[in-house]
C-alpha cells in the first residue's frame, strides 16, 4: 500500500476481530512511529503495550468508570442527524470495548516539560506536538499493514492514573489510548464530511 492509499484508507474503527497481531508487525508499526519528527532530537517517547486481558482491564478501569455517565448525557442530548451526532452514537457506547477487544493496546508516553499544560513560550508545546506526529505515523503504518486503530484521548485524571498504575516516570504523560487490531467485517462505517483541497485553500488571504 503506498502512502496516499494509506492516508485515504485510514479510519478509526471501534469493532475488532478476535485475531492477534503478530509481534513482528507490531514492532514495524512502533518503528514507524519512531520516525516522526522530534523537536529535541532525543525521541523521548516510550510505549507500553498491553495484550493480556488482565493488563488491559487494569489500565482501562478508569475508562470504564467514565462511560456510563457519558451515555446518560447522550441519551438526553443526542438526536440522529448530523454526521457528528451519528459518530457519537457509534463511538460513545464503545469507548471501553473498542480498546478492550483490540489485539493490543498501545499507550504512547512522551516526556513532558514544565510548560506543556500551561504554555508560556513557543517551545512549550513541542513535546505534545511531537507525540501526535508519532501517533499519526502509527495510524498510517497500521493501515499499510492491513490493520486498524481505535483511539480515546485521556479525559480528566485518566492519563495520570494509568501512568501511576504502570509505574511510568512522573514527567511522562499519556495523551491517548490506541487500540490496534484487525477491523471486524461488520464494523460500522460512519459518514464522513468530505471536502476538496480547492474548497479549503486560500491564496494570499482568507
Amino acid at each position: 500500500m503506498d502512502l496516499y492509499e494509506a492516508i485515504y484508507n485510514r479510519r478509526i474503527v471501534r469493532d475488532f476481530k478476535d485475531k492477534s497481531v503478530p509481534d513482528e508487525v507490531l514492532k514495524k508499526i512502533i518503528d514507524a512511529g519512531l520516525q516522526a519528527p522530534t523537536h529535541d532530537h532525543l525521541r523521548n517517547w516510550e510505549f507500553v503495550i498491553l495484550k493480556a486481558r488482565e493488563d488491559k482491564e487494569r489500565a482501562l478501569q478508569f475508562v470504564k468508570q467514565g462511560v456510563e455517565p457519558t451515555l446518560e448525557i447522550l441519551k438526553q442530548t443526542l438526536v440522529t442527524g448530523t454526521p457528528q451526532q451519528k459518530m457519537y452514537a457509534v463511538a460513545m457506547p464503545r469507548q471501553y470495548s473498542m480498546l478492550m477487544n483490540a489485539s493490543h493496546i498501545i499507550l504512547p508516553f512522551f516526556k513532558s516539560n514544565s510548560g506543556v499544560m500551561n504554555p508560556t513560550s513557543v517551545s512549550s508545546l513541542n513535546p505534545l506536538s511531537s507525540i501526535w506526529c508519532v501517533i499519526e505515523n502509527i495510524f498510517l503504518a497500521a493501515t499499510a499493514e492491513g490493520l486498524a486503530c481505535s483511539m480515546r484521548i485521556t479525559v480528566g485524571e485518566e492519563g495520570e492514573n494509568v501512568a501511576k498504575i504502570l509505574e511510568a516516570p512522573e514527567n511522562y504523560l499519556l495523551p491517548c489510548y490506541i487500540g490496534l487490531g484487525y477491523a471486524s467485517d461488520d464494523n460500522i462505517e460512519v459518514e464522513q464530511v468530505k471536502y476538496t483541497a480547492e474548497e479549503k485553500m486560500h491564496y494570499g488571504k482568507w
